[in-house]
């Protein structure tokens, strides 16, 4: 019993010598200021950002009669209206190219861009759920709302390349820099969905003003007009719509224009980066707040 008692005295003895030791504390502080972008940390989940492409894919097919063809018969649709109204009623001119196949090869781009737009301004609250309970980079979801319909933009491309060579007036050289204009309408779509998604979080009006700023959008973007009713002094002007050259570029490549306006391209591209670059700016500083406010 002794030897069970003193031994229990050196334990407590013991204790009280570690419990008067000083303690490593950590501190944790917010942090502030630019929080760049983890590249790595963005390639590691790629199969998380595939994995949300693919729902969003299937979600918006799901339950669908036409389920993809859906993506060709929107523009289509609109091409229709567009031609009866401004290509027959109003006579606007198209550059000397059909003007159904001239509106199309805008409608394409547009219909991409603004159907990312509108899903990802709420993608974040969309994805609560998600956002609250799992750590990942939360620039993921606006980036894989900006990729999902890609997949409609690159379907109603192979319908239109089809009505193209059918109709005997397949591209020529300039398609081979169509992929850089399909980049750009990417940057330009992840660019103002960043900027939407991050404020819709804080003011949930975003999700009210975005459906009517890019509907007003569409009619300062040469979509159903062309570049060139507009005067060249005023082509930069018009270039700081980011969508303004993309759908100047998808022309061009696509039905072989003479002339290609490439001050509206050069100034949409800086647009487009500026929005791009401030979008993720802000994104990351409010971020590390989404699953408080959300």
């Amino acid at each position: 019993m002794q030897l069970v008692g003193a031994g229990a005295v050196h334990d407590r003895a013991a204790r009280r010598v570690r419990d008067q030791r000083p303690k490593k504390r950590t501190l944790v502080r917010a942090s502030s200021g630019w929080r760049p972008v983890n590249l790595a940390e963005l390639w590691q989940r790629r199969e998380l950002l595939f994995q949300l492409v693919r729902r969003d894919v299937s979600v918006r097919y799901k339950q669908t009669a036409l389920g993809l063809a859906w993506a060709v018969l929107q523009p289509v649709a609109a091409m229709a209206a567009f031609s009866l109204v401004f290509g027959r009623l109003i006579g606007v001119p198209s550059d000397g190219v059909p003007y159904p196949l001239f509106a199309l090869a805008g409608l394409l781009p547009w219909t991409y861009f603004a159907t990312a737009v509108a899903h990802g301004s709420t993608s974040l609250v969309a994805n609560t759920s998600l956002i609250s309970k799992v750590y990942f980079p939360r620039l993921i979801i606006p980036l894989a709302s900006a990729l999902a319909p890609a997949v409609d933009l690159a379907v109603g491309l192979l319908a239109l390349l089809v009505v193209l060579i059918v109709a005997r007036l397949g591209p020529g050289w300039q398609i081979s820099l169509l992929p850089l204009f399909a980049l750009m309408a990417i940057a330009a779509a992840l660019a103002v969905t960043v900027w939407a998604a991050a404020l819709d979080v804080q003011y949930r009006d975003v999700r009210y003003v975005v459906p009517f700023v890019v509907q007003v959008l569409m009619f300062v973007t040469p979509v159903v007009y062309p570049a060139s009713l507009v005067d060249s002094s005023l082509h930069p002007l018009l270039g700081l719509n980011p969508m303004a050259g993309v759908v100047e570029g998808w022309r061009w490549s696509l039905l072989g224009r003479p002339a290609m306006p490439w001050s509206i391209v050069v100034t949409s591209s800086a647009t487009t980066t500026l929005l791009l670059v401030g979008g993720v700016f802000y994104f990351r500083r409010v971020e590390r707040g989404f699953a408080d406010v959300i």
